[in-house]
C-alpha cells in the first residue's frame, strides 16, 4: 500500500508543473494587461509599474522568476488590489468558499446516495420515476439559471429567504446557494448509485444471500452497499472539486464573500498574480482530492494497488 501511495504522489508533480506552466503563458499571452485603463497612464508611471512587477523582463525570465517565488510558497502581490498579496486575498475568501462547498458536498452526497439506493430497490416503480425526474432537473438546468430562478421565486415573490448578500451566522442566507450547488452533485451521485446498485443486486452472491433467507436490509447493509460505492467514490473527488470551483459563480450570483468575487474581478482586470494564484490553489485541491479518492478506491478494491 505504501508503494502505491508513493507512486500516486510522485505522479502529481509533473501534472502540477505542466498545469502551472500552461496557465502562466496563457495569461501572459492573452490581450490586455493589469495596467490597461480607459485613461492611459503616463509613460513614466507605466514603466515604473511594469518594473515593479517584473513585467518589463522577457517572458521566459518572468516565468522563471515566478517559479522561483512559487518554490518558496510565495504567490506574489496582487497587481490590482493595493497593499494585499495574493496569499492574503485567498486567505480572506477561502474559509467561506470551503464552508459553502463542503456543506453542499456533504448534503448532496448523503441525499444522492439515499436517493440512488431507493431508486434501485424500487426499480421501474413510481419512486424510481419521481427520483429520475428530479435528477434530470438538477442536471439540465445550469447553476447560474437555477440561482436566478430561486432568487426570483423565494427571494422576490415569496420573500421566504434573502435574495442575496451575507450576514454572519445567518443560515437563511446559505439555503439557496447550497441548494444550487448541491442539486447537480446529488443528481450525479444518485445516477451512479442507482446504476451500480442495480448491477450489484443482480449479482450471484446477492442472489445467494437472498436464497439463504436474509432480509432486504441485511442484504443491502452486508453485501450490496460497499461494492456499489466504488463508482460513487471515484466521482467524489472530481465532484468536490466541481463544487468548490462552481461556487465561484454561485458566490458572484448571491453576493457572498468567498474567493469568487476576487477571482472574477481579477480575471476582468487581468490581475495575473491573483488569477494564477487561484488556479494553483484549486489545482492543489483537485490533485489532493483525486489522491484521496485513489486511496479510498484501493481500500475498497485491493486489486487496484497491485495492478
Amino acid at each position: 500500500m505504501l508503494t502505491y501511495v508513493l507512486r500516486r504522489i510522485i505522479s502529481i508533480v509533473p501534472v502540477a508543473f505542466i498545469a502551472i506552466t500552461a496557465c502562466f503563458f496563457i495569461l501572459r499571452l492573452a490581450p490586455g494587461g493589469p495596467f490597461d485603463q480607459e485613461r492611459a497612464l503616463p509613460p513614466a508611471i507605466l514603466r515604473n509599474l511594469r518594473a515593479a512587477y517584473d513585467l518589463d523582463q522577457p517572458l521566459i525570465v518572468q516565468y522563471f522568476l515566478y517559479i522561483g517565488r512559487l518554490l518558496r510558497f510565495d504567490l506574489g502581490p496582487s497587481m490590482v488590489v493595493q497593499d494585499f498579496t495574493v496569499s492574503q486575498l485567498l486567505t480572506l475568501g477561502l474559509p467561506f468558499t470551503i464552508m459553502l462547498g463542503m456543506s453542499a458536498f456533504i448534503i448532496a452526497t448523503l441525499i444522492g446516495m439515499l436517493a440512488g439506493i431507493i431508486a434501485a430497490v424500487q426499480q421501474n416503480r413510481w419512486p424510481d420515476y419521481v427520483l429520475v425526474l428530479v435528477v434530470m432537473i438538477g442536471l439540465i438546468v445550469p447553476n447560474f439559471l437555477m440561482g436566478s430562478i430561486l432568487q426570483l421565486l423565494f427571494g422576490v415573490y415569496l420573500k421566504w429567504l434573502p435574495a442575496g448578500g451575507w450576514r454572519a451566522g445567518s443560515m437563511a442566507h446559505l439555503v439557496m446557494p447550497i441548494t444550487v450547488l448541491a442539486w447537480p452533485h446529488a443528481a450525479r451521485i444518485s445516477r451512479l448509485m442507482r446504476g451500480s446498485m442495480i448491477e450489484v443486486l443482480g449479482s450471484n452472491y446477492v442472489r445467494t444471500a437472498r436464497a439463504k433467507g436474509l432480509g432486504q436490509r441485511l442484504v443491502l447493509a452486508r453485501h450490496a452497499i460497499k461494492p456499489a460505492l466504488i463508482p460513487v467514490v471515484s466521482y467524489l473527488g472530481p465532484g468536490l472539486s466541481y463544487l468548490l470551483t462552481g461556487s465561484l459563480i454561485v458566490e458572484q450570483i448571491f453576493g457572498l464573500p468567498g474567493i469568487g468575487r476576487y477571482f472574477i474581478n481579477a480575471a476582468l482586470s487581468r490581475d495575473y498574480g491573483l488569477v494564477l494564484g487561484t488556479v494553483i490553489l484549486y489545482m492543489a485541491i483537485i490533485l489532493l482530492l483525486n489522491l484521496l479518492v485513489d486511496l479510498a478506491y484501493a481500500w475498497l478494491d485491493p486489486k487496484v494497488r497491485y495492478r
